[in-house]
């Protein structure tokens, strides 16, 4: 387990070992994720030049037009049933 102290400022020293495994460099980001429990994940945020060449290899999807259909009737789905329950603001609106 390694240690920091935090500072008045709020800032602390990343151990040489947790710098390394990271792949920190000066200037390198970090990203603080909510675990729920009151923890914290720490990430480092790559850029995006990191990905280049990751799907190497791999086909390009084609189109999905099934996908489509599901997604457009869904939204229809959800109009309609926003329309059915609306209700208007006053008797103004109405």
């Amino acid at each position: 387990m390694r240690r920091a102290t935090v500072t008045t400022k709020g800032q602390i020293t990343i151990p040489v070992e947790v710098r390394e495994a990271m792949r920190l460099q000066p200037g390198s980001k970090l990203v603080f994720l909510d675990a729920g429990d009151g923890s914290f994940v720490v990430r480092r945020m790559g850029s995006i030049r990191e990905l280049e060449g990751i799907f190497a290899g791999y086909a390009a999807p084609g189109a999905n037009e099934g996908l489509d259909e599901l997604i457009g009737k869904h939204v229809v789905e959800l109009d309609e049933r926003t329309k059915s329950g609306a209700q208007p603001a006053s008797d103004e609106a109405a």
